[in-house]
């Protein structure tokens, strides 16, 4: 079977995107023909922590280089699609296109390829356009610029032969779209067991860490709130490694008020995330309520790999607080709500055990469903043509 992946990012670029995507290529690429069709990077590539190359056919194309600027971003992707189109029109024949969404309109070239070529198409969805561009104030709901690109998406979707979703909020948000529920597949991310694994937890100050893209659609202004609440505390310590919009506005607060317990660190290698996430005591993920649905943080599974529990601070009823509650694996914090944080973090550092005994819940979670294996095999039945169940609900 030769399957074609189209995606902006692939090995070695650091993204959450690239490396769900390398590590799928690479397992199925041991039994088919695999090609992906990707970008000449640029969005960095600690995460690729010197991993092989995956053993595929890699088309990369020479694109505008990737950047957070409006300007930027259209260039990229512009040149990106016109390589995808080049591509995918001369390469040997699929028996099946997968395409992710960056960029988001990807699927609906995809779609065109895969009928032209007599393929089936399976969208990927990594988060839902154009809802995620309202949630974060990029479109006006209701307005041309959703109603339009909403319109020429949920066309594709329409005639993709599946859609994979990373969770069932996320297949709510598309079912609302008018898409038909059957054709929709919950299949959720998943991090390498191997890869992070759990380590003894820090002596010291009660530690909270963030890793990865801290971006528009994370929340920022509770934990904000926390961390000038407890500045400069000696119990208390906060680490951010990673990058994305956020993370200035938020390194540019604590430098102009002398905030000394909060670290910030650059993005890690793939290989040195075990001991980065080592070093806290609790993996923080964060989302606006907006995105409940259109977004579903990856870096949850790194976390319970990891053997830390998770602080949640999102909405109730997303896919990370159903996690919580139903694996007993961290605690879920409404966003705003900055005396919840505070009250928690010192609960758990007097209460130690609990932050323990949580994170191997989590461990033991992530070893029964989410593990690189397990998540692996649920986009493959999809891939392939057969109906994936996923992890149970």
């Amino acid at each position: 079977m030769h399957i074609v992946f189209a995606n902006q990012f692939f090995w070695p670029d650091s993204v959450a995107t690239s490396q769900l995507l390398t590590d799928a290529a690479r397992s199925l690429g041991e039994n088919h023909e695999v090609t992906v069709i990707c970008g000449g990077g640029s969005a960095g590539t600690a995460g690729s922590g010197g991993s092989p190359k995956p053993n595929v056919n890699i088309r990369r194309i020479r694109n505008a280089g990737f950047g957070h600027s409006g300007t930027a971003r259209v260039a990229s992707y512009i040149t990106y699609l016109a390589g995808v189109l080049w591509h995918g029109c001369l390469l040997q024949r699929p028996d099946c296109f997968v395409t992710l969404t960056t960029p988001p309109v990807l699927h609906v070239l995809g779609g065109m390829l895969a009928r032209v070529r007599h393929a089936r198409h399976v969208i990927w969805e990594m988060d839902v356009y154009p809802d995620i561009a309202c949630d974060i104030g990029y479109f006006k709901k209701g307005g041309i610029a959703e109603r339009l690109s909403g319109a020429v998406l949920d066309w594709s979707r329409r005639r993709a032969d599946a859609i994979i979703a990373l969770g069932d909020d996320m297949k709510a948000r598309l079912v609302a779209r008018g898409i038909a529920e059957n054709k929709i597949h919950v299949a959720e991310n998943w991090a390498d067991g191997v890869e992070v694994s759990p380590f003894s937890f820090p002596d010291g100050p009660l530690t909270v860490h963030y890793s990865g893209n801290f971006g528009l659609a994370h929340e920022v202004a509770t934990v904000t709130g926390v961390i000038d609440r407890l500045a400069n505390h000696s119990n208390f310590r906060f680490i951010f490694a990673g990058g994305g919009p956020r993370r200035p506005q938020l390194e540019f607060h604590c430098q102009e008020r002398f905030i000394k317990n909060v670290e910030f660190r650059p993005y890690c290698a793939s290989a040195e995330l075990s001991n980065s996430l080592a070093e806290g005591h609790l993996g923080l993920v964060t989302q606006i309520a907006q995105t409940f649905g259109s977004i579903v943080p990856s870096k949850v599974y790194g976390i319970m790999a990891a053997g830390r529990p998770l602080l949640y601070i999102g909405p109730d009823g997303s896919t990370t607080a159903r996690h919580i509650q139903r694996f007993d694996c961290g605690w879920r914090i409404q966003p705003g709500d900055v005396d919840g944080v505070v009250r928690l973090l010192h609960l758990l550092n007097g209460s130690r055990q609990m932050v323990v005994d949580a994170g191997a819940r989590g461990r033991a979670a992530f070893e029964q469903h989410f593990d690189r294996l397990d998540g692996i095999a649920r986009i493959a039945a999809i891939v392939c043509g057969s109906k994936s169940q996923g992890a149970p609900s």
